[in-house]
């Protein structure tokens, strides 16, 4: 299954079809999308605007009956020890092989799972009637003698109301809803702060091997407020201060005024719904075959999204979807897409980054794939054409390692700090800053309480960096706590001797290695997963006798 037999996944004869790739041209012909030149052509009544929202619409519907199979697909990875003979956690195989983030992939599974026990939704989302977004959503409640209730209204009505009918039965929606915004702190932080920042990182480290920053600062926090806090109560509502980065809000009464109206968005031509492509993922297929299709459902993903990711950057910035009734481009996305908002959203932001950069579009024109441009994203503009040799020959995990390595260098020779935060340590970080300058009776600077926070640390876990490391905690120190199986994005729990001990193999860090209990027990001791060389940098990784890179090929 390739690019140019999309059509036969259902596609042939619906409205836009033919004029997909002529609205596409004319996409790419108004790089880099100026204000003017979007606003001429949505604004102005040009028939192309109506062709681009349609052909958006068609391709999404098309993404979600692709993300079907691939659902059931990745729930068949998931039983058994198919994933140990790929010698990947299911996260990493979708982001190295697949091109499916995180969160994405592990939503997906979690359907797949449900639908096996679901025939009724199983077979209105196969066929096109109930969206990916709304089978999401009712996941939990439509069982037993419920479901067929629930798939009726899956089928009929809105995200929002849908949203509101779980939670009335006590149920929460789909972990997509739940998704938090990540902000950033960003702050100057001197060096002598820096210094005791670090130490207290350092230790936090320690306590947590194969912590993230974010979660180092969580624990900092947390260190903090439990003795000098008074008001966490009020934690969830408090305004974060100007080191974050502001949170829109407000935007779910809009919907429901919107969806009130008589006749919902009478504007839009309808879609016709694609049904999922005939594939099936019995207990008789091995890993190889799940793996093999699983990779050409993924290249037809990836074409579409190509086609999605311009037509959605150019209806969000031109504004078109407030314009046919929706309260946002996330409402936009779930009501008129039927897929989850922040996928789509991240496609747009991208594509506006494209249309920024030379340089990512460039890595595009060279094959880079999606995942890999959106982290060299984070990189300044000069720097993008050296990045990309090096991002079409490593995984993304250690692209992603490296590109925040360098940009971390950068930072501290600026004197600042900029670290990525989910919204709930964003509060967290922020009732320890207010807690700071409420003890110091004064404003003080965002960086100078950071100091604050870890000298309090180093207070009660500083003797951390004092104790005497046992053989496996150094491999994993030296493995800075990360499992080295390429491709793999887990934290290391145990040290492995490359040439067993039983065969030989002495206690030298450079016969041990960290890994992650996974590839330890079940890929390397479950015969699937061979190492041999000397570590940290002279390994080679066999999987079913033939080099593994973690990468994508073949």
């Amino acid at each position: 299954m390739d690019a140019a037999s999309i059509a036969g996944l259902g596609a042939a004869g619906l409205p836009g079809t033919a004029g997909a790739a002529h609205a596409l041209a004319d996409l790419r012909e108004l790089l880099p999308f100026s204000r003017t030149e979007l606003d001429r052509w949505f604004r102005g009544g040009e028939p192309e605007a109506d062709a681009c929202e349609q052909v958006l619409a068609w391709a999404s519907r098309g993404r979600g009956a692709i993300d079907v199979a691939i659902a059931e697909g990745l729930a068949a990875l998931r039983r058994g020890e198919r994933l140990a003979a790929l010698g990947y956690h299911l996260d990493d195989y979708a982001r190295e092989v697949l091109g499916i983030g995180k969160r994405a992939a592990e939503g997906l599974a979690r359907l797949g799972d449900g639908l096996g026990t679901r025939p009724r939704l199983h077979e209105a989302l196969r066929s096109g009637r109930v969206g990916l977004r709304a089978a999401e959503t009712v996941l939990a409640v439509a069982t037993g003698d419920a479901e067929a209730f629930w798939v009726e209204r899956a089928a009929g009505q809105t995200v929002r109301e849908l949203e509101a009918a779980v939670r009335r039965e006590g149920r929460g929606g789909p972990e997509e809803d739940e998704d938090e915004a990540w902000l950033t702190l960003r702050t100057q932080l001197p060096e002598t702060e820096r210094i005791v920042v670090d130490a207290a990182l350092e230790a936090a480290g320690r306590v947590m091997p194969g912590s993230t920053r974010s979660e180092r600062l969580e624990a900092l926090a947390q260190e903090y407020l439990a003795e000098f806090s008074t008001d966490g109560d009020r934690d969830g509502a408090r305004p974060l201060g100007s080191e974050f980065r502001a949170v829109p809000a407000g935007e779910r009464s809009r919907r429901a005024v919107l969806e009130a109206e008589p006749e919902r968005w009478p504007l839009l031509p309808p879609v016709e719904d694609w049904p999922a492509p005939d594939v099936r993922f019995d207990d008789a297929k091995t890993p190889q075959e799940i793996d093999r299709t699983l990779r050409e459902l993924a290249a037809a993903r990836a074409a579409l999204e190509e086609v999605m990711g311009a037509c959605a950057y150019a209806i969000r910035r031109s504004g078109m979807h407030l314009r046919l009734g929706f309260a946002s481009f996330r409402h936009y996305v779930e009501e008129r897409l039927r897929l989850p908002a922040r996928a789509v959203e991240q496609r747009a932001e991208h594509e506006e980054r494209l249309a920024r950069s030379a340089g990512l579009r460039e890595a595009r024109r060279q094959g880079v794939s999606y995942e890999r441009r959106r982290i060299l994203a984070r990189l300044p503009e000069d720097e993008l054409a050296s990045w990309i040799p090096r991002a079409k020959a490593m995984t993304c995990v250690a692209l992603r390692r490296a590109v925040e390595g360098q940009r971390e260098r950068q930072l501290r020779a600026q004197r600042k700090v900029s670290v990525p935060l989910p919204r709930r340590v964003a509060v967290l970080l922020a009732a320890a800053l207010e807690t700071v300058r409420k003890r110091a009776g004064r404003l003080v600077p965002a960086g100078s309480c950071l100091a604050v926070l870890a000298a309090h640390f180093l207070g009660q876990w500083g003797d951390v960096l004092k104790r005497t490391s046992s053989r496996s905690q150094r491999v994993r120190e030296r493995d800075l706590g990360w499992c080295q199986v390429p491709g793999c994005s887990h934290r290391a729990a145990h040290s492995h001797h490359v040439l067993f001990r039983s065969h030989g193999g002495g206690d030298e860090a450079e016969n041990q290695v960290a890994l992650c209990a996974f590839h330890h027990l079940r890929c390397v001791h479950g015969g699937h997963l061979t190492v041999f060389g000397r570590a940290p940098d002279g390994l080679t990784w066999l999987l079913g006798g033939v080099p593994f890179t973690g990468m994508a090929q073949g």
